[in-house]
This record gives C-alpha cells, structure tokens and sequence, in this order.
C-alpha cells in the first residue's frame, strides 16, 4: 500500500494484503509528511496517461483518505458512461482514524462556539 513512489493505482489493488481483502481495495488513511504541523502542503499526486489529466491535491489536515470505489454498483453517467467497480477513486483530506482516542494524534476535537477551519485545494491540468 505504498505510494512514496508513483505508481498505477491497481497494481496492488488485488494483491493478498490483508488490509486491501478487507476493503476489497484501498479504503485507508494516510499519514502526511508534513514539514510542521497545520503546514498547507501537497497531500497527492493523480495522474491519468490516456487523458493526460493530472491532479494535485494540497491540504492542512494530517491525513488523507484514499478509497477506490470499490463498491460502486454499475452506475449509468453523463453522455451514456457506464460507471463499475473501482472506476473511480477519493482522496478526502482528514483527521487520523480514532484520533479522539488517541493522545498523540493530532486532536480532531474543538468545543462549542469554537470556530473550525480546515484548507483543502484540488488542481488539476493536462500535461
């Protein structure tokens, strides 16, 4: 489930790791490099060769969520596209799973009247 280095998505997607038989695919949160905490920092990397679309996602949380769809049902879309099992995937910037259980993970919790904010940009170009 490493992705430090670039890679296709589905290479590993049917491997025997247990972790991925559990979700059917990716469904897993990511712990970020970050250079500081709360740093606004790049937190993915997407690129699609046959359409030459790259996407760049930066946030300030901790984490990223990558899922795969791996349970989209056979779904009918814009000009006649047929959507089916892991033909999309989610990077949802986060929170660490169970952080407020956690003491050292970064505390997801804020107190009432409290104001939240959180910063998550998605780009995207053709190279």
């Amino acid at each position: 489930m490493d992705f430090n280095e670039p890679k296709t998505v589905g290479r590993d997607i049917d491997s025997d790791d247990v972790q991925l038989g559990y979700g059917f695919g990716y469904d897993h949160n990511y712990v970020l490099d970050k250079s500081e905490k709360g740093a606004f920092e790049l937190m993915a990397q997407v690129y699609a060769p046959s359409t030459g679309i790259e996407m760049k996602a930066y946030t300030d949380r901790p984490g990223v969520q990558l899922y795969t769809g791996n349970f989209i049902a056979t779904q009918n879309g814009k000009q006649g596209a047929v959507y089916e099992r892991r033909q999309g995937l989610c990077l949802e910037s986060q929170f660490y799973p169970n952080a407020v259980n956690e003491p050292n993970f970064e505390s997801p919790m804020i107190k009432a009247n409290e104001v939240y904010q959180s910063k998550t940009s998605y780009q995207f170009c053709v190279r």
